[in-house]
């Protein structure tokens, strides 16, 4: 349900304490809106804090993304506010919205709220202003998302009776294509068994509590006339869709009584089936929901780098501490809004001294900046290795912060990805005793044909999938050898075994991960789903790193902008016990590097 706009009214000025309350981060919304950001920019630091963000309010227009703003409110104004809004209609624009009840005299804000300002979180897509669509599903796309009958707002939907056929087919097994059919299935039944639920006068969406979801849901409840060139198969599933969707388009094509005409569109993650729709006039299109980010560009790298001026510019604003071996910097201005905590930051200019660092506080319009702990010497090296560029120590100073609990990341073939999890992994778990043993884990995708079965354990099936691991160890135990000869490299190896799990995704439900360092390998190839399920496996004290190239994903349906791994990186960034970075450039061997760029 829609909630009121923030209220117009300045809140009361803060006491002197207040402004000294510990500042907060939030996975979502963290971030401020384009709108909040200029005002915050041009906005002194002598005014008066307020309660809300007066653009971003304006901006959003009173929706559901004004709830932190309005948070502060009474019970009672709230609950009068939510009464005098359910009658309204879910697509009504927020220019028709009254205005609302300004917040009762008595009203205090907590030292917290207004320490941390919530802003709106901007929503993934924008609705449309035309008319309602039908989309009609391919089978492909229920099996992809099962949730995807609700992803289409305010447009209807239409299963052909041969998607329900196919659907039923694929219901069996433990599969993950299984399991998203009988959930598909579950909710089709679950419509039609709601109460006033009419098959012929079409299903709402709505019923079952996704709100979200204003339009119906339409069978074939009778057969369709249509005429498809003889060349296509009549007893093929998809060209069955394929005349349905002809049929729909012409019964569509003009108003009838009771009934407006409406675009059909097909939706279907296959590419040919597509492609033949379009060739025979149809309209079709992609499943676009699933898609985190509509450009792989776009993913968040992680990094950031400052500006030539940075320091000409902060040269009288800025604060800096020194603790222990690192040193704080505080500073303001306009970059402020474009930070993320756990961002790194880098300064590179000729002639003056580089700076290297991450940002651990964003509060108000100021961040504070500290200094990293540079893997690169041969001192601070992690299992006998050290990094060797600037991307690989932003990527060690992650691995090694017990503060940080989820780490993702991305580059492509020779970064160092495998090398510098496993090394900062036995390093906390032999030397450091932070965690009891790694457990590593990969999406079993094959690159080519299938080789079969394959016999033993569950860890002997998993070896030829784990000839990363092995060469990594293989590294690894060659360089803390040193001169201990074969027998203390027998043992430094049997002793690595030992705290070294390997395991299956396929039985991760239900597990629970104490005190472990968890390395998911290969993660590109992941569904948005499957990730949720791996993740949600950590107990206390448990750290998970998760690796992968988003240019090599071999999951079909997958691409770098609806992978599992894009998914984590960009809901995760921001939250001040994960991070994220972006290796850029590879270690391997310089014959490695060159096929990587040329080929």
């Amino acid at each position: 349900m829609p909630l009121p706009p923030a209220p117009t009214k300045r809140a009361a000025l803060l006491s002197p304490d207040a402004h000294d309350a510990p500042a907060r981060s939030s996975h979502k919304g963290s971030r401020r809106s384009g709108e909040s950001r200029a005002d915050s920019a041009s906005t002194s630091g002598s005014q008066p804090l307020e309660l809300f963000d007066r653009n971003a309010a304006e901006a959003v227009g009173g929706g559901a993304e004004a709830a932190p703003a309005s948070r502060g409110r009474s019970k009672t104004a709230s609950s009068r506010n939510q009464e005098r809004s359910q009658d309204r209609n879910r697509e009504q624009r927020p220019a028709a919205r009254s205005e609302p009840e300004a917040p009762p005299a008595a009203y205090v804000p907590t030292p917290a709220q207004v320490a941390v300002p919530q802003t709106p979180t901007r929503t993934k897509r924008a609705k449309s202003n035309g008319p309602a669509k039908l989309f009609v599903l391919d089978t492909n796309v229920l099996l992809h998302d099962p949730m995807c009958l609700f992803r289409f707002e305010e447009h209807d939907i239409f299963l052909p009776m041969i998607v329900l056929e196919e659907l039923d087919g694929h219901k069996k097994g433990t599969t993950e294509v299984a399991r998203n059919g009988r959930q598909t299935s579950r909710t089709l039944d679950a419509l039609a068994a709601a109460q006033d639920a009419d098959i012929a006068k079409g299903l709402k969406l709505d019923t079952t509590g996704h709100r979200e979801a204003g339009g119906k849901l339409f069978f074939q409840t009778a057969p369709l006339d249509y005429s498809l060139p003889v060349s296509l198969p009549q007893g093929k599933a998809d060209n069955q869709i394929l005349g349905v969707v002809q049929a729909l388009r012409d019964q569509y094509a003009k108003d009838q009584p009771g009934r407006p005409k409406q675009e059909v569109v097909l939706v279907s993650k296959d590419i040919n089936m597509r492609v033949k729709a379009r060739a025979l006039g149809l309209a079709a299109d992609d499943y676009q929901n699933d898609k985190t980010l509509e450009d792989g560009d776009l993913l968040y790298a992680g990094s950031l780098a400052l500006p030539a001026d940075f320091w000409t510019r902060q040269s009288k604003t800025v604060e800096s501490w020194q603790s222990g071996s690192s040193t704080f910097y505080r500073i303001s201005g306009p970059l402020v809004p474009n930070l993320y905590i756990n961002q790194f930051v880098y300064f590179e200019a000729p002639g003056e001294p580089s700076m290297y660092a991450r940002v651990t506080e964003i509060r108000d319009k100021t961040a504070v900046f500290k200094t990293l702990k540079d893997y690169s010497s041969g001192k601070n090296a992690v299992w006998g290795v050290n990094t060797r560029n600037r991307e690989q120590n932003f990527a060690m100073n992650l691995l090694m912060d017990p503060e940080v609990d989820f780490v993702t990341l991305t580059g492509t073939a020779g970064t160092g990805k495998t090398l510098m999890a496993l090394a900062s992994g036995l390093t906390q778990v032999l030397d450091d005793r932070r965690y009891t043993e790694i457990i590593m884990t990969r999406a079993t995708v094959s690159v080519g044909e299938d080789i079969g079965f394959l016999p033993g354990t569950e860890e002997e099936k998993m070896g030829p999938w784990m000839g990363a691991l092995d060469d990594n160890l293989e590294f690894l135990a060659k360089g803390d050898g040193g001169g201990a000869g074969e027998w203390g490299r027998a043992a430094t190896n049997e002793l690595i075994r030992s705290r070294i799990k390997v395991k299956s995704m396929n039985f991760m439900r239900g597990r629970t991960f104490l005190n472990k360092y968890v390395i998911i390998d290969e993660a590109q190839n992941l569904t948005p789903k499957q990730m949720k399920t791996l993740i949600t496996r950590a107990g206390p004290g448990t750290k998970i790193i998760c690796m992968g190239n988003l240019a090599q994903i071999d999951t079909p349906y997958l691409t770098e902008g609806s992978s599992g791994l894009t998914f984590a990186v960009d809901k995760f960034k921001g939250w001040p016990h994960g991070g994220h970075i972006t290796l850029a450039r590879g270690e391997r061997s310089r014959l490695a590097d060159f096929a990587s760029d040329v080929l």
